[in-house]
């Protein structure tokens, strides 16, 4: 032990008392008496997996150590000890723990939960803090003893190697963010909002006018990424912060994701690009409506027939091919069962997501060298694709990068090397609606002067025949988004889109539409076809504007 600590059992907790400071853990298993944390006999090198009595004996070491507030004996249990030591050292004085009651729970094999209740003591406020982690026993690969396997998520689970506990003084002012009307929003209410919220508040706090207050949070080591608030001690006061939310949308949001394993949707404006809804489920720390880098699929062919436009290879009323499979570049692509369209239109081949009619009419940009780069350019210029998206929060801005043989072709309907995120694509639906880009950004511009990204309107010709055959799509009866479409008010849109993911059986559902002045798209992972799962998403978070 350290040197002037004494032990004692008092009460069943084991009590380490060094400068009048209690720091302690729980009798965890019968036959702690005091003494030396860490005894232990010694035994030939082991092999094979970890017993159930080397699980029990060696979590006990661990935690009894931790609790102890010894942290070199702590790391000594564990695989990495020259991490794990400084570690549990750095929780304890970083997060001002002040004493710590440690309750384990029954072993699933070789896996122990437990519950911590710490007491975190500021200067001249001390509060109580309690939740669950669990720990993993594994075989020493060299010294075949049984160690703690250590990661950071063992001391508390929203802990990574790049954070670090913290407790004191906030680094900003606590934020109160309200929607567009005023209404306020909480992680509480809006689960999805919880990591935006976060990043507002680190970029935003010091702009509005409020007062930090004590808290203890997980300190993210620099960059862009928000630090994660954990207990507050003593408020602030909060200042204001306006946020192009609306409540209303929002909450419909939350509850359509709810109905989905994983499921993504964000919702835009098209007049302003003021963004609506954001949702997620699971809601975690990383947004995917915002941030997600996905095939978006046959979404995509807004931006497809709208490059088809510009190089003069198709109208909406132009004559198409749709045979039930085509040969590009060395690759056969299919339709959805093989369906063939006699006779079609660019708006029925659009309306029905015919693939091999997309693939088969761009067949001339190839003899005009253009073909590889076309559809970046067109998704650049026109809908702001690529470009640098400051919208409040970290988003990705979706990527459309030249491409090559059948992975060229591959893009005109929504695969290859296309990345897009719920919210690029739902500012596909809004830009088509609106006539032209305009940056979806969550808080103003004026906040902070950030530059918007910027596009050329679409021609008249263009944008006119994107609703038009978008308004295929929601209304006429064999439109692939007709059902799911139904009962959102006109005027409105839509567009389907099933993205095949390697190694993943059932394709990613993608849907966008607008209605109105709202624009919004969804995806739900191995949801199958746009319209049946990720369809009624989109349909319920336009109902809600």
């Amino acid at each position: 032990m350290r040197s002037g600590a004494k032990v004692a059992i008092v009460g069943g907790v084991f009590v380490v008392v060094a400068g009048g400071v209690g720091y302690g853990g729980y009798n965890l298993w019968n036959g702690v008496t005091g003494g030396e944390v860490g005894t232990r006999s010694e035994a030939a090198p082991k092999t094979g997996p970890v017993t159930p009595d080397e699980v029990t004996a060696t979590a006990k070491e661990f935690l009894a150590a931790w609790a102890a507030g010894e942290p070199e004996r702590a790391g000594q249990v564990t695989n990495d000890p020259v991490t794990a030591g400084p570690a549990v050292a750095a929780y304890r004085e970083g997060g001002k723990i002040s004493k710590a009651v440690i309750t384990p729970g029954a072993a699933v094999g070789a896996t122990v939960p437990f519950t911590v209740k710490a007491t975190i003591t500021y200067e001249d406020v001390s509060k109580e803090w309690t939740y669950a982690s669990e720990l993993t026993v594994v075989r020493g690969e060299t010294t075949g003893r049984p160690l703690v396997k250590w990661r950071p998520g063992v001391l508390h689970p929203k802990l990574t190697a790049a954070g670090t506990l913290r407790t004191g003084v906030a680094k900003t002012a606590e934020v109160k963010a309200v929607d567009r009307d005023g209404v306020e929003l909480t992680a509480a209410k809006y689960p999805s909002l919880g990591p935006v919220l976060a990043e507002l508040r680190k970029r935003y706090g010091s702009k509005v006018d409020g007062t930090a207050g004590v808290e203890t949070w997980i300190e993210s080591g620099g960059g862009t990424a928000a630090d994660t608030p954990l207990l507050v001690l003593r408020k602030g006061k909060p200042g204001t912060l306006r946020t192009t939310i609306d409540a209303g949308v929002q909450a419909a949001a939350e509850k359509a994701v709810k109905g989905f394993g994983h499921a993504s949707v964000a919702a835009v404006e098209p007049s302003t690009g003021a963004i609506r809804a954001v949702a997620n489920n699971p809601a975690t720390e990383f947004n995917t409506a915002l941030q997600g880098q996905q095939a978006p699929g046959s979404t995509m062919k807004i931006v497809t027939a709208a490059m088809m436009m510009e190089h003069g290879v198709a109208t909406p009323g132009s004559r198409v091919e749709c045979p039930p499979d085509v040969m590009s570049r060395g690759t056969t692509f299919h339709n959805l069962k093989d369906f063939s369209i006699p006779d079609a239109t660019l708006t029925d081949a659009f309306s029905r997501s015919c693939n091999t009619a997309f693939i088969k009419a761009i067949g001339p940009l190839a003899d005009k060298h253009v073909a590889d780069t076309a559809l970046g350019a067109t998704a650049r210029r026109w809908f702001g694709i690529g470009q640098e998206w400051n919208i409040g929060v970290g988003a990705w801005d979706g990527s459309v990068p030249e491409s090559a043989g059948s992975e060229t072709s591959a893009s005109y309907i929504g695969q290859g090397k296309i990345t897009m995120s719920a919210l690029n694509v739902a500012s596909l639906s809004a830009t088509a609606k609106n006539g032209g880009f305009l940056q979806p950004h969550l808080v103003a511009q004026d906040l902070d002067d950030r530059e918007f990204a910027k596009a050329e309107p679409l021609p008249g010709e263009v944008a006119s025949g994107l609703r038009l055959m978008m308004r295929a799509a929601a209304t006429r009866g064999d439109g692939t988004a007709t059902h799911a479409m139904a009962g959102v008010p006109s005027p409105k849109g839509a567009k389907t889109g099933s993205a095949e993911i390697d190694g993943q059986a059932t394709s990613n559902s993608w849907f966008t539409g607008y209605s109105g002045d709202l624009a919004a798209a969804a995806v739900v992972q191995a949801g199958g076809h746009g319209g049946d799962a990720a369809g009624p998403v989109v349909a319920r978070v336009l109902k809600a504007g």
